[in-house]
């Protein structure tokens, strides 16, 4: 019998504010705004974590770190996400490939996604090869567009 995969799409968002860090893909990046959120705002993290929570059938990453609750307020979200892979490899699974894409009109992306490649890698046990991030504009359209904040979309695949 062959190896079960699954897989799973993650979507978040954050509108940016002043007065926070902008840390996205487990990077602090230099820019005058940060984003709005319980935990440290990392969208991608976020999106990452519910594209394989998803994948597993393990519910959302609300579920597991409800923003209500004091012990995540501005938690480095790579904690959340070893601790979504800890739960995943509980129930047998193991990442094997995941495919990002992050839509904001700036800050310039490009100079941070190595590093972001290679932390997100690493904390999930994968071969940088199976990891990739894309950024795109919204073209001036929607609050991505106008600079109002940022989503990012994961497809990930685990196996068993």
């Amino acid at each position: 019998m062959g190896k079960d995969f699954r897989v799973g799409i993650g979507y978040d968002s954050h509108r940016f504010v002043a007065g926070r860090p902008l840390v996205i893909g487990g990077v602090h990046i230099p820019y005058e705004l940060g984003l709005a959120a319980h935990s440290d705002g990392d969208v991608l993290i976020h999106a990452l974590c519910d594209a394989l929570l998803g994948a597993a059938a393990l519910k959302d990453i609300g579920t597991h770190f409800p923003d209500n609750d004091s012990q995540f307020a501005n938690i480095d979200s790579t904690r959340l996400l070893s601790r979504v892979v800890e739960l995943l490899y509980q129930q047998g699974w193991q990442v094997h490939n995941v495919d990002c894409t992050l839509v904001l009109e700036k800050p310039k992306m490009k100079p941070y996604i190595d590093e972001m490649t290679a932390t997100l890698s690493k904390l999930l046990h994968l071969d940088p090869t199976n990891f990739s991030i894309k950024a795109k504009t919204n073209e001036g359209m929607g609050f991505t567009g106008m600079g109002e904040g940022i989503a990012a979309i994961v497809v990930a695949t685990i196996e068993q």
